[in-house]
């Protein structure tokens, strides 16, 4: 299929451009990776995901001069006041799983029902960087947090999450297609499909 919109998508993780390509295939457009372009990633610095998910689609739009999907999604923790959250990429220095030894480390107080957790997704897809309308989808997946880690695939603190669905697993412990089922972005990319496969149907872009 010939793409016939090629796609910015502001990321520079690779965990996360392979599961949009995944969630995304079958459309007739083209992800093209800020890390691919060579974009800087712009600083997360707004108080909540939809802010942060707006400036990072305009800035992918100004610097690539394409259309651009952002994401802005992170792990919330409700005993712990939503940390990791907005800082779930930086809530401690080094690897994923130094982020979540020091998550587990936070968490070590806590009773066996105070470790209810959610994953969020908020994803931002503008035409422009000065598009009135910016379409905006959103994806969330409850669970629990276990209390070591379990599992090799996925990223981030998927080893250490078991959501609605996963039955004793964790997120690392899914097959793909399982994880985009399940998970916050499938959730949220199911919409957007949605949107982009009527626009383009109709030429509506």
């Amino acid at each position: 299929m010939t793409p016939q919109l090629s796609l910015c998508l502001a990321t520079s993780n690779q965990g996360k451009l392979t599961e949009y390509r995944r969630l995304l295939a079958g459309l007739p457009i083209q992800l093209i990776s800020a890390a691919d372009l060579g974009l800087p990633s712009p600083a997360e610095a707004r108080a909540t995901f939809v802010e942060n998910a707006l400036d990072k689609a305009r800035a992918a739009c100004m610097a690539s001069g394409l259309a651009a999907l952002a994401e802005d999604a992170g792990l919330c923790v409700p005993a712990l006041g939503m940390q990791p959250g907005l800082h779930s990429a930086r809530f401690a220095p080094g690897t994923d799983r130094d982020r979540i030894d020091h998550l587990l480390h936070c968490m070590t107080a806590l009773h066996d029902d105070q470790r209810c957790a959610f994953f969020h997704c908020t994803a931002v897809l503008m035409r422009h960087a000065d598009d009135p309308v910016p379409w905006l989808v959103q994806g969330q997946w409850h669970g629990h947090m276990l209390k070591t880690p379990q599992g090799s695939e996925g990223f981030g603190y998927d080893p250490v999450f078991c959501g609605q669905g996963c039955g004793q697993r964790s997120a690392a412990e899914l097959l793909p297609a399982e994880k985009d089922r399940l998970s916050h972005r499938g959730k949220a990319m199911r919409h957007l499909r949605r949107l982009l496969a009527h626009a383009l149907h109709q030429g509506a872009w």
